[in-house]
């Protein structure tokens, strides 16, 4: 089994999603609703990664991330769009939840996303229809500016009879905007 299976089976997707139903029942709920839309800090990330497929490094990968300013309860909408050194191509949209400290320097944050993929000259993941999810671990610097490292994981959730599985290790930095 791979050292990235707690990624590949959708677990940090459902602990993410559970933590924040927790988050959103304890702190969102008694203002104006559960899911009410709010105005959070939105973020604009650039990540460098690995690919690794079925234990092995295939190649490399940009990203572009957008955090918006809308968040409803505690989730944060957030789009992007990846390419890789395979031609490997994915874009999709879907929110992301943080966690942080007291001081707000250091974070959690679990996000999923569901979009369309092309693999290119890549790894067949059995078709366009694919979903990402995955955890990263930052630290964010007085100015604003966020530096993290992450793994996630994108697969078809058994939409297609082939559902291998692609993770990408990343580091991002992801910089305040208006």
């Amino acid at each position: 089994m791979s050292d990235l299976a707690f990624v590949t089976d959708g677990t940090i997707a459902v602990i993410g999603l559970i933590v924040g139903l927790i988050d959103m029942g304890a702190n969102h709920c008694t203002n104006n609703g559960c899911l009410a839309k709010s105005e959070v800090q939105p973020y604009t990330g650039l990540s460098l990664g690995e690919t690794v497929f079925q234990e092995n490094s295939v190649g490399e990968e940009f990203a572009f991330r957008r955090e918006t300013r809308h968040a409803y309860g505690p989730f944060q909408m957030i789009y992007g769009l990846s390419a890789s050194s395979d031609k490997e191509i994915f874009g999709g949209v879907g929110y992301a939840y943080t966690l942080s400290n007291a001081r707000e320097n250091l974070f959690l944050q679990f996000h999923t996303m569901a979009g369309l993929y092309d693999k290119g000259d890549g790894v067949d993941l059995g078709g366009p229809i694919q979903f990402r999810s995955g955890i990263e671990v930052g630290y964010q610097a007085r100015s604003g500016v966020r530096m993290s490292l992450g793994v996630d994981h994108r697969s078809n959730a058994g939409l297609y009879s082939t559902n291998p599985g692609l993770e990408t290790v990343h580091f991002r930095v992801s910089i305040p905007t208006k």
